[in-house]
């Protein structure tokens, strides 16, 4: 198979989708890799790393999606990139279509098999491919709402870990899966006080085995949410539910309720936000102020530490390219039942329910359409 990595183009966008490893690892099983020429600059790998490993360097994006019969990216396209999509291309990348319906629209019009990172799920219900994201940006919220918190940048002028004879910053983090616990660490690490809201008890109960310092946690309910947004000098946004739009637990009106130049980091961003009056901003323009609490909302946050989130990324995703590369979509999801969820759309059918529904579009299960 040929298979094309072409320049991400997305706000400070420095992660690639394949380091020259990976490109390698691809080229010894038989396949073509093409690359686009400056693609792991941001990431610091340059074109002649990739060519003395046998990938082919391509001079445009339109000779790289043009010339591949699968692509592999990091975030979804934008839609400079919808023309380069056509029916006889497999797309491997992170999608995020609950909170894209331009996008969603484009790939069903124009047939495109698409296999979204975020939706591969495995029987125990984790998503490998969102993973090692959601860990970099888990911790990343925690560093970014640190700084933020600096009164020269617009907050409230608190040190996470404070000193002696002064409190912490309060960190209240609205999930307690992979981005929340990742959050948690970071900030009990500097010192701060802890606070994790989730709706399951049990994944509270191991939380609490497996975290120390000032922590503690709350149970989900509109009540216990509007008290700790309150107090909260730092609030992380880390809600999930595989593949579907994010609830928006944080309301308006709890806003209104927040101290002056409390910070916002809503990680959820990629599937709409949990916060009301988040919006999605960029690297270049990455806060915004609501009743004057600092909102960060950057869609791909963990670009800006491309070198780290590129490995962790290709980690995960290589053994999936060289599956769907080997065996092409169909058998491949024959072979693995795992990738079956990832796949978004196919031949002009949404076959994940959740973007359905997000859009009330018609879902397809993708096994009747495969038989």
């Amino acid at each position: 198979m040929i298979v094309g990595v072409p320049k991400e183009i997305k706000d400070n966008e420095y992660r690639v989708a394949l380091p020259p490893g990976g490109a390698k690892t691809l080229i010894l099983a038989g396949h073509k890799v093409l690359v686009q020429s400056g693609a792991g600059q941001g990431s610091g790998f340059t074109d002649e790393e990739y060519a003395a490993l046998g990938a082919e360097i391509k001079d445009t994006a339109a000779d790289t999606w043009g010339n591949a019969e699968m692509v592999m990216k990091v975030k979804e396209p934008l839609r400079e990139e919808f023309d380069f999509m056509r029916q006889d291309l497999l797309l491997f990348t992170y999608l995020h279509l609950a909170a894209e319906e331009e996008l969603t629209k484009a790939l069903v019009d124009r047939k495109v098999p698409s296999v979204a990172y975020e939706t591969v799920e495995l029987d125990n219900r984790t998503l490998p491919l969102l993973t090692p994201m959601s860990e970099v940006a888990g911790r990343m919220s925690v560093q970014v709402g640190a700084h933020y918190l600096e009164r020269a940048n617009g907050g409230i002028g608190k040190l996470m870990g404070g000193v002696p004879g002064v409190r912490p910053a309060h960190a209240v983090i609205i999930g307690g899966g992979v981005v929340g616990t990742n959050a948690a660490k970071m900030a009990l690490g500097m010192g701060a006080q802890v606070t994790i809201i989730d709706i399951n008890l049990d994944r509270l109960r191991y939380l609490d085995d497996v975290l120390h310092g000032n922590f503690s946690t709350v149970a989900s309910n509109p009540v216990n949410i509007a008290d700790a947004a309150r107090v909260a000098d730092l609030l992380v946004g880390g809600v999930l539910i595989p593949g579907a739009r994010a609830p928006r637990l944080v309301t308006r009106e709890m806003i209104k309720t927040m101290k002056a130049g409390a910070v916002i980091v809503d990680v959820a961003i990629d599937q709409g936000g949990c916060v009301e009056t988040i919006k999605p901003t960029t690297h270049s323009e990455p806060t915004y102020f609501v009743d004057d609490v600092l909102h960060y909302g950057v869609t791909n946050m963990p670009g800006a530490v491309p070198r780290t989130s590129t490995y962790a990324l290709s980690n995960a995703t290589l053994p999936y390219a060289l599956k769907l590369a080997n065996m092409g979509l169909k058998e491949a999801v024959k072979a693995d039942h795992t990738l079956a969820p990832g796949v978004n759309t196919y031949e002009g059918h949404v076959t994940y329910d959740a973007v359905a529904e997000a859009f009330d579009l018609e879902y397809s299960p993708l096994d009747k359409l495969l038989n």
